[in-house]
């Protein structure tokens, strides 16, 4: 299981979208594809999904070769477009019937993804009357309708709100496990809780390429907390190697410690001590927004 890409470069006119970029895949889980507005993302992806095709470069898909055998590839290849683009009026089972006979199956195993996706109680619901997550599930089970080895995801978690986005991000890790996942985002927070690696493009270049936990956090670290309640600044003074507290949102808060130590269990445990529930608990990567924010904005 790997992506080979080669001198990959695409130009749309006298614009440059991408500029020989190589990279090299060889093992399942989630590269972070990260970049801002016009950094090549997009066009990165129509070209591993086979829906561009005329570009300079080599892109080999675990044993093919793209150009020469692109239908070879896209049998292999699962993708969930950011608009996912659906049918409301079908109902959930029959629009996956559909899409399995798109790629020529006889018997699609619609019942096992019906079951990864957790929509077995949805799916003689039409597809227009789910939430958005919901949505999110059926685009996934038709990414994965003919079993890909390869997933591209562009903006899965867009528009949806909090729970919705923790659960599509445990669809997507667990996804990671026996399959390679390319997840095309804007937002860092994404990145930071799904990747393995990171790659940042900018004005076509891959400007970054590392695995995430490789990124050095400077000796400062940053949780984000929300609980069920609001609290006050002073309150957070009980946790030890606190640096700052700011809030955020609501009752949303960002608290930046003086150590690398991990100190989400000291969060938990202030919580517990103070009768919170917390709603979400996330540990980010200073490093990376630095580093993001140094190699994106150069020249600028």
């Amino acid at each position: 299981m790997s992506i080979k890409i080669r001198q990959l470069s695409k130009n749309y006119g006298n614009t440059v979208a991408l500029k020989n970029i190589s990279l090299v895949f060889d093992k399942n889980g989630v590269i972070g594809l990260l970049g801002p507005n016009g950094a090549g993302k997009t066009t990165l992806m129509k070209i591993l999904t086979g829906y561009l095709n005329q570009w300079e470069g080599k892109v080999s898909i675990g044993t093919f070769d793209l150009q020469e055998q692109p239908k070879k590839i896209q049998q292999q290849m699962g993708y969930l477009p950011e608009n996912n683009p659906l049918y409301p009026e079908m109902y959930v089972k029959e629009y996956l019937k559909f899409v399995g006979q798109l790629y020529g199956l006889k018997k699609p195993p619609i019942e096992k993804v019906i079951q990864k996706m957790a929509l077995k109680e949805h799916v003689h619901k039409k597809i227009g009357t789910l939430s958005k997550g919901y949505k999110q599930r059926v685009g996934l089970a038709a990414a994965l309708v003919h079993d890909p080895k390869y997933l591209i995801l562009d903006e899965p978690t867009t528009g949806l709100d909090p729970n919705q986005v923790i659960e599509i991000r445990k669809l997507i890790r667990n996804l990671s496990k026996e399959k390679l996942v390319f997840l095309s985002t804007h937002i860092l927070q994404e990145v930071e809780a799904m990747s393995d690696r990171v790659v940042i493009l900018n004005k076509g270049i891959v400007v970054f390429n590392k695995l995430l936990n490789s990124i050095k956090n400077d000796d400062q670290q940053v949780i984000s907390v929300s609980f069920d309640y609001r609290v006050e600044n002073v309150a957070f003074q009980k946790i030890p190697n606190l640096k700052t507290v700011v809030n955020t949102f609501d009752f949303e808060y960002e608290l930046t410690f003086n150590t690398n130590e991990d100190m989400r269990p000291a969060v938990f445990d202030f919580a517990h001590d103070n009768g919170l529930k917390i709603l979400n608990l996330q540990k980010k990567s200073k490093g990376l927004e630095k580093q993001f924010n140094a190699l994106t904005t150069k020249g600028d």
